[in-house]
């Protein structure tokens, strides 16, 4: 049930791969936030053959890389090296994803290093912004309401039998896919993968449960940071999911409101009235509507008016729409930056891992 692409790029002799499943925060119970970043944290941190130290050193022995990541929709590990260190390089990420051991040991390290991290989030206000938006869209009974990280009370309750039970659901063949680019054909590929993934038994994974947003009936929250000479300012709402048929023409909106440089929003607030360096508009495509939010960090004694021309320009958005000259240069700007991100065989895995997460057609790009 494994899914396979392969991106042909016979110019440098790298190889780069993504072994991405499709579940991650979403399918957080409640009382564990945190629970898909935390497996992913521990997958490379320990085989039944390898220790952390010991897969650390075969992967720079390699001239590779390896790591490891999640988002609200998935959980992914990644790869990287030369071509003909590759077969070697997939025999490691096969060990870690098939067989890891979750030491007790490195569960604590992670755990002392995911509250480290947690403190220093309380410490940036941008961040404490973004959090206490997506905790006043969603509310505390929905999972786009807490980050990946999770919460201290979670990470501290969090134990290697809630890891390794997240691990046996969800790392099965028919939730996942391997996305290889590089120097590398499907003669060379297919009894690669045969050989590591063969006899890969299928699962029944994880669903995330359809929950409502309990979005906060405020309209204005405030976190109180005496003596910053900075407000850090969010104006936010639930926006649209990934699979919304207007996603192009969306992207395009806000490359006018809040996207590009010459945005909108940038131009009223850093060039018209001097508030800020810069401010930007954006929407967290997920597979359920993720959030829309305006972000900027302007001086403390221009707060409001920057909420009031920010309020401005999305009614005059709304109101108003676009110009042509706006939507050609929008048209112009995603067009031009698409080669980008084909630019390198690990541009090119992202790329296609998208494919993979949101259930695009092959020819979508």
């Amino acid at each position: 049930g494994l899914t396979v692409y392969l991106n042909e790029r016979p110019g440098l002799p790298v190889v780069s791969a993504g072994l991405v499943f499709k579940t991650g925060s979403a399918v957080n119970p409640l009382d564990k936030p945190g629970l898909a970043n935390f497996t992913a944290a521990m997958i490379d941190e320990g085989t039944a053959t390898r220790s952390a130290l010991r897969i650390a050193e075969e992967v720079a022995g390699l001239g590779g890389t390896l790591t490891t990541s999640s988002s609200m929709d998935t959980l992914q590990v990644s790869m990287a090296s030369l071509a003909r260190t590759f077969p070697q390089m997939l025999d490691i990420v096969v060990d870690v994803v098939r067989r890891p051991s979750f030491p007790d040991a490195e569960m604590e390290r992670q755990r002392a290093s995911r509250l480290a991290q947690l403190v220093q989030q309380r410490a940036n206000a941008g961040q404490v912004a973004n959090t206490v938006l997506s905790a006043a869209l969603y509310g505390p009974a929905h999972p786009y309401g807490a980050t990946d990280l999770g919460t201290e009370a979670s990470n501290k309750a969090m134990t290697v039998a809630d890891v390794r039970g997240f691990w046996q659901r969800n790392f099965v063949p028919n939730n996942a896919a391997l996305v290889v680019s590089g120097r590398i054909t499907e003669a060379e590929l297919r009894p690669l993968v045969e050989r590591a993934f063969g006899d890969w038994a299928a699962g029944k994974p994880d669903t995330a449960p359809q929950r409502q947003p309990r979005t906060t009936a405020a309209r204005v929250i405030v976190v109180d940071r005496p003596g910053a000479p900075q407000t850090q300012l969010r104006v936010g709402s639930i926006g649209a999911p990934r699979a919304t048929p207007d996603y192009e023409s969306i992207r395009l909106m806000n490359e006018t409101l809040g996207g590009l440089f010459t945005s909108r929003i940038n131009i009223n607030l850093r060039e018209d009235h001097g508030y800020t360096y810069g401010g930007n508009s954006g929407f967290v495509f997920r597979r359920e509507a993720g959030p829309f939010m305006v972000s900027t960090g302007v001086r403390t004694d221009v707060t409001a008016p920057a909420v009031s021309e920010i309020l401005k320009e999305l009614t005059r958005m709304r109101e108003g729409g676009v110009t042509a000259d706006e939507l050609t240069l929008a048209k112009d700007s995603m067009v031009r930056s698409l080669p980008a991100d084909f630019e390198t065989s690990g541009r090119v895995t992202a790329s296609t891992v998208n494919l993979f997460a949101y259930d695009l057609e092959p020819d979508y790009y």
